[in-house]
């Protein structure tokens, strides 16, 4: 697995972003996730987007994380706040969340930021699971859908 640092929109990106909303739609009976979200919010050295291309070069997983600072949709000082995560179904089992988790983790950590925080939803236990056993913790709930009852928040200090 080849996993490579690219724009929010590179096509490839774009074409996962797409899928992941996809699944969105359908877990969550609505049109995906409507958090804004930009170019610029994944330009390093305040953020960083991810996708892991298999060995033919097929994109296959995604991630991302972007600075947080202290804000009005209740994040703190020091945020790095995770993005997009998502493997296309074929590719899943492979531990490809994981290692693109743990970049991110890494590399946000390397930034300066001191916490990843995330918000997923309760029609996602696999991501739920991902993040519990990866060390994070429930936290106050933060972002656009802080207000959503199946909002589920979660943080990790890095």
């Amino acid at each position: 697995m080849n996993i490579r640092t690219v724009s929010f929109d590179h096509p490839d990106a774009v074409r996962l972003n797409d899928q992941v909303q996809a699944e969105y739609a359908v877990r969550y009976e609505d049109d995906g996730d409507a958090t804004p979200l930009d170019r610029a919010d994944f330009e390093p050295p305040r953020g960083l987007y991810l996708i892991a291309y298999d060995e033919s070069g097929t994109a296959v997983a995604t991630g991302g994380w972007r600075a947080q600072d202290e804000n009005s949709e209740g994040n703190l000082d020091g945020d790095a706040e995770l993005k997009r995560m998502y493997v296309v179904e074929e590719a899943r089992g492979k531990g490809l969340a994981r290692r693109i988790l743990a970049a991110l983790e890494d590399d946000a950590r390397a930034a300066g930021r001191v916490r990843m925080v995330l918000e997923t939803g309760a029609k996602q236990p696999e991501a739920v699971g991902l993040y519990t056993s990866s060390g994070y913790e429930p936290c106050a709930k933060f972002g656009y859908y802080r207000f959503h009852e199946l909002s589920m928040c979660f943080a990790k200090q890095l």
